[in-house]
């Protein structure tokens, strides 16, 4: 199947705010509304992307970019196409793009009880360095996750 990576567009930002609170924040208090989206969409410091089968909308991230770190604040791929390396190719992506701006340093929180995002940021060369407790609306601990892009991985 082909996946087509690229930049979202405004009109994609009630699709992306449906899947965080589907995918992501079930269970939670609602924070990434259409109109949050749209405020990283406009910012020149932020990325936000999708990935698209065919005409269908496959998964997106989103990754705020400082001068010397950058956060991935949100991944999300939908459940028919997981398993086709779409978060990997997501993740490369902005990567790649931290990478060209001279940014090293990734980090991102993930929910505690989400053990297939733990390990799949693990299998991608992100190790556990906290846990915050309470993180999510005081119902959940997040467990926080960093990569210095510099390290080579042989995995």
């Amino acid at each position: 199947m082909n996946i087509d990576i690229r930049p979202a567009a405004l009109a994609d930002a009630e699709h992306i705010a449906e899947m965080s609170g589907r995918l992501i924040e079930h269970g939670l208090p609602r924070s990434w509304h259409p109109a949050r989206i749209i405020r990283h969409m406009r910012r020149k410091e932020d990325l936000v992307i999708k990935a698209l089968a065919g005409e269908n909308f496959a998964g997106f991230a989103i990754m705020s970019f400082s001068d010397d770190a950058a956060h991935l604040n949100l991944l999300a791929v939908e459940s028919c196409y997981r398993g086709m390396a779409i978060g990997r190719r997501l993740l490369t992506w902005l990567e790649q793009s931290a990478v060209g701006a001279g940014t090293f340093f990734v980090s991102l929180e993930v929910r505690a009880r989400n053990q297939g995002a733990r390990d799949f940021y693990r299998a991608l060369g992100y190790e556990e360095t906290d846990v915050i407790e309470g993180y999510y609306s005081d119902i959940e601990d997040a467990i926080v996750f960093a990569r210095d892009l510099r390290v080579c991985q042989t995995t």
